[in-house]
């Protein structure tokens, strides 16, 4: 059965997007069998992972309201080696369809339950909002990824993620786990990345991955090839962290 990843975090501009291609082509380069979906209606996920979001058939939103199954959506880019959910704009009217739907905060969990036997991974590329997709994503997760920069207010909003957490442990998946706090855009010389760092360091440190993803220029040029980074540039220090953190993930769930 694959272990089912939710990365995400209410506030965007953190890495969420970068987290979910990279992580899922480098879990690729351990022999890992990997599906990424993507729950954004912005696409930018499939785009990043070599699919053309406009040429796309079927997709997320097919696979939630029901028109075909999540086997029909899902797409083997050329060149990349992990597979792909995919969604474009489309996915934006799921929201208002589901609002009237039965079971509709669990349509996703129901897609993956069929092909779950079919990966090790499901990575989850989460929209930047508490909305129903996220939900969608949140319901069918075995556990939360959560990418953050270490500025003022990323502690802030942590604690407002925390407690949606805990709301849906609450109510709606008992199971949900926070598989880790990411420390994303690292910038060691800025005093104030260094001081945000040591305090989640102390309150976070059992939940707090080792790996830190650094600001990296061929991480930020790689989705515009429509390549993860490890096959843009597999030297550059972007593409090396985030291999890394498929690492310390994996030793985590599949110790041989």
């Amino acid at each position: 059965m694959a272990r089912i990843i939710a990365v995400a975090n209410q506030k965007g501009g953190v890495g969420k997007t970068t987290t979910s291609i990279n992580l899922a082509a480098s879990t690729v380069e351990l022999g890992r069998r990997v599906l990424l979906i993507d729950m954004d209606p912005q696409g930018n996920a499939t785009m990043g992972s070599g699919v053309n979001k406009q040429d796309v058939r079927l997709s997320c939103y097919d696979v939630l309201l029901d028109e075909c199954s999540p086997f029909e959506a899902i797409v083997n880019p050329e060149n990349i080696k992990h597979h792909v959910l995919p969604a474009n704009m489309d996915l934006a009217g799921a929201e208002v369809h589901l609002l009237e739907a039965e079971n509709r905060d669990s349509r996703l969990k129901r897609a993956i339950n069929q092909m779950s036997a079919d990966y090790d991974y499901v990575f989850i590329d989460c929209p930047p909002s508490m909305n129903m997709l996220t939900l969608n994503a949140l319901v069918a997760a075995d556990s939360v990824l959560v990418p953050m920069q270490c500025e003022y207010f990323a502690l802030e909003g942590l604690s407002s993620l925390m407690n949606t957490l805990k709301q849906i442990q609450d109510t709606v998946n008992e199971n949900l786990a926070l598989e880790g706090l990411l420390r994303t855009m690292f910038d060691g010389r800025s005093r104030l990345t260094r001081e945000v760092s040591d305090q989640l360091t102390i309150h976070f440190s059992d939940r707090l991955f080792e790996t830190v993803i650094p600001r990296n220029i061929r991480l930020a040029e790689a989705p515009s090839f429509g390549l993860p980074a490890i096959l843009y540039d597999k030297s550059s220090r972007g593409a090396q962290a985030y291999m890394d953190l498929a690492n310390e993930l994996d030793e985590k769930h599949y110790q041989d």
